[in-house]
């Protein structure tokens, strides 16, 4: 019977003909270092200089991937690898290959998912671009924190262990940079353990221009995070946005706002009323979003979100548009009203305006909640067969 393997070793490649040898082998004297039971996987997607001869030569199993992505060319060659455990690494030499114990230990432990922080191991000068260790990494590794509430470091350390049951739960969809962000964040949405041990990173050994583009898989990342996390893109905004236009259009209706010698009247109180609105439709959005990323798998169905459509239903959101629109049909008929007793002559805006632009904000905001309401009930269908 041949023995289980306990470790593949999966290296990403297009043309890494300069570095893919010396990385094999560092990777192999691991392996009988350590006594570690475990193969080597060169997950290829399209070299054209030879790199699969040299990872042949040298007993790699070379893995090819015709879908082009760094995220193809990983889920690829994980799918492929036959261990308990993965621990993958760029094939560029800017990551020890015989380093990978506490990584290995980690995993035997039991964590799901065991990042490197190269932060805390240390980074070798000129082995990563000024913008990515002072801007983007920070940055990018804060939001994460912020968003998903994930204790890590180094959100984009290219050198991490999984499992291989870990993975499947993780059930990745994209296939660019941004992989390495969604096992992060579906790793914690599907409530993995995660965990961080410090690595190193020194200069690759390549001559060319790596793959990663700055500003271009910067924003790949970026966009991410905010898209899977709804409740910082829409919801929040929303909110801020309903409680700023609604208290500063209350005060307005009922007096002018002057701050230093500057007056705030009805011209404003269209601006606070439409930021309202504005509110409004973020959070439409959020439900929207939501619902579309849970329903096609994106994000992990919860308690939370069936309660979504218990309270969100058509018959609520039916009753309170109504009650909105009568309430702007009844300010409206006062207006006509103040306009009759003029003879329907010349109005003072100031005065008239401050019944008109809330009568036809209520109008507004109770037809969108009856039109959320009858799109979003649709989308519930789904949930109640």
């Amino acid at each position: 019977m041949e023995k289980k393997l306990e470790l593949s070793i999966v290296m990403p490649c297009l043309n890494e003909a300069e570095t893919l040898a010396i990385c094999i082998t560092k990777a192999k004297r691991f392996l009988d270092n350590n006594q570690v039971e475990g193969e080597i996987i060169i997950a290829d997607n399209g070299s054209t200089d030879g790199s699969q001869d040299i990872a042949t030569s040298l007993n790699a199993k070379v893995i090819p991937v015709e879908e082009k992505g760094y995220g193809s060319a990983l889920k690829g060659g994980i799918e492929a690898a036959s261990g308990t455990y993965i621990i993958m690494a760029d094939a560029d030499d800017s990551y020890d290959f015989e380093a990978l114990l506490p990584f290995l230990k980690e995993l035997r432990a039991g964590n799901d998912l065991v990042m490197g922080n190269r932060f805390k191991g240390g980074v070798e000068k000129g082995a990563m671009p000024f913008l990515h260790k002072y801007l983007g990494n920070p940055v990018l590794s804060f939001l994460g924190r912020l968003f998903y509430k994930i204790n890590i470091g180094d959100f984009h350390c290219g050198l991490r262990g999984f499992s291989k049951e870990a993975f499947y739960k993780m059930d990745l969809k994209t296939t660019g940079m941004e992989f390495a962000s969604e096992m992060i964040v579906k790793s914690k949405l599907n409530n993995l353990s995660i965990t961080e041990v410090p690595t190193t990173l020194k200069p690759d050994g390549r001559t060319r221009k790596p793959h990663l583009n700055t500003w271009r898989d910067g924003w790949r990342h970026l966009r991410f995070l905010l898209l899977y996390s709804p409740q910082w893109l829409f919801l929040i905004p929303g909110i801020l946005s309903i409680l700023i236009g609604f208290i500063a259009s209350a005060i307005i209706i009922s007096q002018p706002i002057v701050i230093n010698n500057i007056q705030l009247d009805i011209h404003t109180l269209l601006y606070t009323s439409s930021l309202v609105l504005v509110g409004f439709q973020f959070i439409v959005f959020y439900a929207l979003t939501k619902v579309y990323a849970v329903e096609n798998k994106l994000l992990p169905k919860s308690n939370r979100y069936n309660k979504l459509f218990k309270y969100l239903n058509l018959e609520t959101g039916l009753i309170i548009g109504v009650l909105f629109v009568l309430v702007g049909i009844a300010l409206s008929y006062y207006g006509l009203n103040i306009w009759k007793h003029s003879n329907f002559g010349e109005l003072n805006p100031s005065e008239t305006l401050r019944i008109v632009i809330p009568a036809v904000f209520t109008i507004l905001l109770g037809m969108q909640i009856i039109f959320f309401s009858l799109f979003f009930s649709i989308l519930g269908l789904k949930n109640k067969a």
